[in-house]
């Protein structure tokens, strides 16, 4: 069920999980996966990639789910790559409607000029009070649930 889903994803963050690992492993099973298997490969994208603060990691946990699902397994496959990248750039565009943003920096309101940090926060309730992370993870599952759906794939 879609909800459940959404539910998996935001539960997961508040686990302790980043971003892009709470929406990859949300969605792990349907493609064969194990829990560790989708949490090892979308480890290095939170944060913004990393926690340089770039892309959002619950955006790209999105583009990675939809690499799985739409991407081009042959290096001569243009028409397949196409696919994909077109693909991506609309969930990316529908992400940025729903959120206002696809970076990081710009979701959290961070300045350019604060220094890259590498060391995560401690998972607090100030910490949740003050990031829009959750609903990031939320929206990113929320987003891929309906594109699912949409192409009548199982949720």
């Amino acid at each position: 069920m879609v909800e459940d889903r959404i539910e998996k994803a935001v539960s997961l963050f508040k686990e302790g999980f980043n971003c892009s690992q709470a929406v990859v492993a949300a969605f792990a099973d349907q493609y064969g996966f194990t829990r560790e298997q989708a949490l090892r490969m979308s480890a290095s994208f939170g944060g913004g990639i990393g926690r340089m603060r770039e892309t959002c990691g619950a955006a790209c946990g999105l583009f990675m789910l939809a690499g799985l699902e739409t991407g081009a397994t042959e290096g001569a496959n243009r028409e397949g790559k196409a696919a994909n990248y077109a693909l991506v750039q609309e969930l990316a565009e529908e992400f940025k409607r729903r959120n206002g943003a696809l970076r990081c920096a710009d979701l959290l309101g961070l300045s350019s000029k604060e220094p890259v940090v590498s060391t995560p926060e401690q998972r607090t309730s100030q910490y949740y009070a003050k990031r829009p992370c959750a609903k990031m993870v939320e929206e990113a599952a929320r987003i891929w649930s309906e594109y699912l759906e949409k192409h009548s794939k199982e949720v």
